[in-house]
């Protein structure tokens, strides 16, 4: 409070310092000029009148001088004040905009991921998860994400499916800047792209501006920061809790462990670990309906299955083929 008070007073006191400066420094000159001329009349000669005008010249001289030093104190002191309030607030300001690590040793660039889509007994289509290369976005380093599902020329007659994910992941905070969606799946398609910035908890989409939470995922950057969980130490029945962004709000994204099993599938077979996604929409397939993912219990948590109950049915998505892993899978039993 003292501070703040001596700053103000400084600062008032000190609108124009140099006027202030050149007007005390002017009447000390002025002084020192009458001095000299009441000496030169007198010859030298210094009468106890004199004498005490000197004296009193003397005190005021140093009534100046204390009065400068007193107000570059002053000056000094609100300077000084001035100059910590702006280095705690630059210090808050980089506090609110930093942002976590996340260790990493799941994947990296170069992945890619290929997976049969299964409808019933039917091979309908053909799902592609790749880590292309990496991007910029804010000033942050990113994966960039592609995940795209295509019915095959065989089913297409039935139901054609031309969709295509894209999301850009912090590489160190994991968390998604952009998003895009693009769906055509038989007469119906769907545009949407959503920037997110997780500095003002802003997300911008092609439908509007809203509030997020930090480090709020869509559902492919969700899936990619699920593998960077270390779940040696989970059981049966532990939770990991997320939010998920879709459409114009987020929600609560609760990834449930229901297990572990062994699993074959057309890549090989593997030790897993089995989780659910608790997600209201935003699917990867818009299911309302149970999704169960099954990860290669090691680093890496490859994605081997992933089974989508729908209103008619379920879809089957199970590796087919993988390459670029950072790592070796120490999961696969043969």
């Amino acid at each position: 409070m003292h501070k703040l008070r001596g700053s103000k007073i400084a600062t008032r006191l000190f609108r124009r310092p140099l006027l202030v400066v050149v007007v005390l420094s002017a009447g000390i000159i002025l002084l020192g000029a009458q001095t000299q001329q009441t000496k030169r009349k007198t010859g030298g000669k210094t009468s106890t009148a004199q004498a005490a005008t000197v004296r009193a010249d003397s005190i005021r001289k140093a009534r100046i001088a204390d009065s400068l030093r007193a107000v570059e104190r002053a000056a000094f002191v609100a300077d000084s004040v001035r100059m910590a309030d702006s280095v705690a607030q630059r210090q808050a300001a980089q506090r609110a905009s930093a942002l976590r690590t996340i260790r990493n040793e799941a994947y990296g660039v170069g992945e890619r991921l290929v997976f049969d889509v299964n409808y019933g007994f039917i091979t309908a289509g053909e799902a592609v998860m790749a880590i292309s290369r990496f991007d910029s976005i804010a000033g942050r380093k990113c994966f960039r994400v592609d995940f795209t599902v295509n019915s095959l020329p065989s089913f297409s007659w039935i139901y054609k499916v031309e969709d295509r994910y894209v999301t850009f992941i912090d590489v160190e905070a994991i968390a998604p800047w952009r998003f895009e969606q693009h769906i055509r799946e038989g007469s119906y398609s769907r545009d949407f792209i959503a920037d997110f910035d997780h500095r003002k908890l802003i997300a911008k989409t092609t439908e509007g501006e809203h509030p997020i939470p930090k480090y709020v995922h869509d559902i492919l950057s969700a899936f990619y920061f699920a593998r960077t969980v270390d779940y040696s130490g989970m059981k049966t029945g532990d939770t990991l809790m997320l939010h998920n962004f879709y459409k114009d709000k987020s929600y609560e994204l609760v990834v449930k462990v229901l297990g572990r099993q062994e699993l074959e599938v057309a890549a090989g077979t593997f030790r897993t670990i089995v989780v659910e996604p608790l997600v209201k929409e935003g699917g990867l397939f818009k299911s309302e309906g149970r999704i169960v993912i099954w990860l290669t219990d090691d680093e890496r948590k490859l994605p081997i299955r992933v089974n989508t109950k729908v209103i008619i049915g379920s879809i089957d998505t199970e590796l087919r083929e993988y390459s670029g892993l950072a790592g070796p899978l120490g999961s696969r039993v043969r």
